[in-house]
């Protein structure tokens, strides 16, 4: 079992930068992949990034050229560098783990508001 937190959300105008990270309480080494989810209230929930064990990354289109997806196997973080922010990236930004083929840890999530 693997625990993830988030931190690093927060309160920033549209053309701002925000880092999350997500630190395990285990060894991530093992979990194929890696990502980042958003949720709204009253919309569905997003796929924003991810990244597998060999370094391979993934964007969804309305966040590519703008936010960043890594990962330290030894430190056991998640990060996600997030440039430009346009008020529409407004959500609970979520990480989340799949060991194989579904995400199944997850953590609480970080609020990240952009402001117009």
């Amino acid at each position: 079992q693997v625990h993830l937190v988030e931190s690093g959300g927060g309160l920033v105008q549209a053309g701002g930068s925000l880092r999350l990270s997500c630190a395990a309480s285990g060894s991530i080494f093992s979990i194929d992949s890696m990502g980042w989810f958003r949720q709204d209230p009253g919309k569905e929930r997003e796929l924003v990034a991810t990244i597998n064990k060999g370094g391979g990354t993934y964007y969804a289109d309305s966040v590519k050229g703008r936010f960043t997806i890594s990962r330290d196997n030894e430190r056991n973080t998640l990060s996600l560098q997030m440039n430009s922010l346009k008020p529409e990236d407004t959500a609970r930004y979520y990480c989340a783990g799949a060991p194989l083929e579904a995400y199944i840890y997850w953590g609480q999530g970080t609020q990240v508001t952009v402001s117009s």
